[in-house]
């Protein structure tokens, strides 16, 4: 892993920018950590907008992780950003957009054109980066995995025994496959679903909440749109991982 600026913000948290070969990412810790004192970790998922776009969003997340105590990180997604682009993911972009426009139904192909190969891709590359962050004296586990594209958080949870619990916000461009997946997740889930999400099939997200294997799992459901998502969800969702990262 290669620092590639940093800068302290107000409130104390450190901000470091990296590249992990040809993939960036961010890393933020708060002022509490030392290699003494390490801090548990949460790995910040994100839709494929680019971390540019989803900056200040995953910057005020980042922050308000680090007054609970936890460092945050995030990496680029495969084709997005500043990253080369994906011939294959550009047109499974393209076909959505044409798909949601007509107003039809998004079929089954199309969402495997869009979703498999970009978990295949990118969720290796977060395990790679993790391997770096927890190489890191002033993070030391345990780790969890905060919201983003749903599939990836359900294939981590499935593939990497180093994240212990997971915040994921519902959505229903989910392959079929995934579903299969789901069973095999163990670990605690906290699950944001928006009720009336106008991108989101609102059973096809239930469907999938009632796939999880896990022991623990609890739906928070809130009126409102994909971007509705009310200001005290997030404490709801920085209390679970209090009770499980710490």
């Amino acid at each position: 892993m290669h620092v590639t600026s940093e800068q302290r913000l107000d409130d104390g948290v450190l901000e470091r920018a990296f590249t992990l070969g040809e993939i960036p990412g961010i890393l933020w810790t708060p002022a509490s950590a030392s290699a003494s004192a390490p801090v548990p970790l949460i790995l910040l998922g994100h839709p494929t907008l680019g971390l540019r776009r989803m900056y200040p969003r995953l910057a005020g997340r980042a922050r308000h992780a680090a007054a609970d105590g936890f460092a945050t990180a995030t990496i680029e997604l495969p084709g997005c950003g500043d990253r080369p682009r994906w011939a294959a993911a550009e047109q499974a972009r393209a076909d959505l957009r044409r798909a949601m426009e007509a107003d039809g139904p998004v079929d089954d192909e199309i969402i495997d054109a869009l979703v498999l190969p970009l978990v295949e891709k990118s969720v290796p590359e977060w395990q790679t980066a993790l391997d770096a962050l927890l190489s890191l004296p002033e993070i030391g586990g345990p780790v969890g995995y905060s919201g983003g594209i749903i599939s990836f958080g359900v294939r981590l949870a499935v593939v990497e025994p180093r994240i212990v619990a997971a915040t994921l916000f519902a959505g229903s461009l989910v392959p079929r496959a995934m579903y299969e997946e789901a069973r095999r997740v163990t670990i605690p889930l906290h699950v944001l679903l928006q009720w009336d999400d106008e991108g989101n099939d609102r059973q096809a997200a239930l469907d999938l909440f009632d796939a999880f294997g896990s022991e623990e799992k609890s739906l928070h459901a809130h009126m409102g749109g994909h971007t509705g998502v009310p200001p005290y969800a997030g404490d709801a969702a920085a209390h679970f991982f209090t009770r499980h990262l710490k």
